[in-house]
């Protein structure tokens, strides 16, 4: 069949923006091209016209000056229309862009929305209230607990702070803090006795020795 009917063409996709701004870039840089180029033969033009007298030569040159200065104002134009088609384009890129990822926030959290109910309907507030009620209810035993364990015995307990404490201040006035020192440390101050004899004034004369008998002398 397809070789007596034949096969429909294949549809050629369509074009979208960012097609659209790469093609719109290019013309935008052959009219670039242009203006460069009609800015040398000016350039040209300007010298010649400087050189040359007044008469029909400078005129025909100062003719062709002029149409090349009204292709280079057309080309401006074109170029600033196609710039601001551009630019108008990578706007409603950026306006498309953000819709999508507006979009996929709004999925995103829709999908977490799901999963929180479905989540929050095994949760029972009641009882996570009277699991409140009966922790604070043990803490409060707890404290009782240890108040009773810390409790003191055998003292009065009308005891005021204040009381005692114009005692004690009452038994360190009775205290005599000027007490006689030891024995052992009265004589700290007492001079100490001479154990040592005093050395002679004048020292003993040599001794000589004896002469050896039968006259003989060493």
């Amino acid at each position: 069949m397809n070789r007596i009917f034949g096969t429909g063409k294949a549809k050629a996709p369509k074009p979208t923006l960012t097609d659209a701004i790469a093609s719109t870039d290019a013309r935008v840089g052959a009219v670039e091209v242009r203006i460069k180029k009609l800015d040398g033969e000016l350039a040209g033009y300007r010298d010649q016209l400087q050189k040359m007298r007044d008469g029909p030569a400078k005129n025909a040159v100062k003719q062709r000056a002029m149409r090349a200065l009204q292709q280079k104002k057309m080309y401006e134009t074109q170029r600033d229309q196609l710039q601001q088609q551009s630019f108008n384009m990578e706007s409603a890129v950026f306006a498309t862009e953000n819709v999508k990822n507006t979009m996929t926030t709004l999925q995103a959290m829709q999908e977490s929305n799901k999963v929180l109910k479905k989540q929050y309907k095994s949760v029972d507030i009641d009882k996570i209230y009277d699991m409140q009620d009966e922790m604070a209810e043990l803490m409060e035993q707890a404290n009782e607990v240890q108040e009773l364990m810390g409790r003191s015995y055998g003292l009065p307990e009308d005891l005021d702070e204040q009381d005692l404490e114009a005692e004690l201040n009452a038994l360190s006035n009775d205290l005599d803090f000027s007490e006689e020192a030891p024995s052992y440390l009265a004589d700290v101050g007492a001079p100490m006795p001479e154990l040592l004899p005093e050395a002679p004034d004048a020292a003993p004369a040599p001794r000589v020795p004896a002469e050896p008998e039968h006259g003989l002398r060493l």
